[in-house]
């Protein structure tokens, strides 16, 4: 009697749990494509970004790879019944949701350090820029991708080793067929041909007006993960509480 009245129970909590599997292996999913994104399209940039070269990017696509699998084990549990397969989803969950808090926290906490970083990081590829390197390569990808110049402005130039004999790099050229090396060369001819908004500027109000959104969404995933958690949790019990189970 007491396992009819509870079936409802365990079958509706069943289909809210593969509901939300579902969507949590849908976030894996993403996860893994934005870290397979961000090796192939942010690769050239990350050396400027960190001091040296970032696993961010395998970091996502581990996060996004784990996540599948525990989302289709968590599928897997609730079609199953199984209660200590359900609690081993649940502690995952609790898991996951606490990575995600601390980097979220971390993320807003030290932006400013990150923007330091990135601060010490661009200055140094600015002066030392040679046209070769893969830091030089990273400096005019982001110039010419952002239109900017230099770390504040274009005179961030005039100070790198660069400079003297070639001038300023033409990935600063507002327009590349009307900016030739003489010009580039020119103290009072380059200030006209290149772009004036500088390159640190634009990245640093970019994750300053973005940070808050990815901190919302972070909080928001950490939280609808104790929603799964709590959800496989009760259902253990109530099957526990039962000994109802599916097969």
């Amino acid at each position: 009697e007491a396992s009819r009245r509870t079936k409802p129970v365990i079958t509706c909590l069943k289909t809210l749990l593969i509901v939300y599997s579902f969507v949590f292996w849908i976030t894996g999913a993403i996860l893994l494509a934005v870290g397979v994104w961000g090796k192939l399209m942010l690769g050239p940039y990350i050396s400027l970004i960190a001091d040296n070269s970032t696993n961010a990017p395998y970091v996502l696509i581990g996060t996004g790879t784990v996540i599948i699998v525990f989302g289709l084990f968590g599928c897997f549990a609730t079609c199953r019944g199984s209660p200590w397969m359900l609690k081993l989803y649940a502690m995952f969950l609790s898991l996951v949701s606490l990575a995600e808090l601390v980097a979220g926290i971390s993320g807003f906490v030290f932006r400013h350090e990150i923007k330091g970083t990135f601060h010490r990081t661009y200055t140094d590829a600015v002066l030392n820029y040679n046209a070769e390197d893969e830091a030089s390569r990273a400096v005019d990808n982001l110039q010419h991708r952002l239109r900017c110049c230099g770390v504040y402005n274009y005179t961030s130039w005039l100070a790198s080793v660069y400079y003297p004999s070639n001038g300023i790099p033409a990935s600063c050229c507002v327009n590349s067929s009307d900016c030739n090396m003489d010009d580039l060369r020119n103290a009072t001819l380059a200030p006209t041909k290149v772009y004036h908004q500088g390159c640190y500027e634009l990245v640093t109000s970019f994750m300053e007006t973005n940070m808050a959104i990815i901190a919302g969404v972070t909080f928001g995933i950490a939280f609808s993960q104790l929603i799964g958690m709590l959800l496989a949790c009760c259902l253990s019990r109530i099957i526990t509480a039962n000994q109802y189970e599916m097969v």
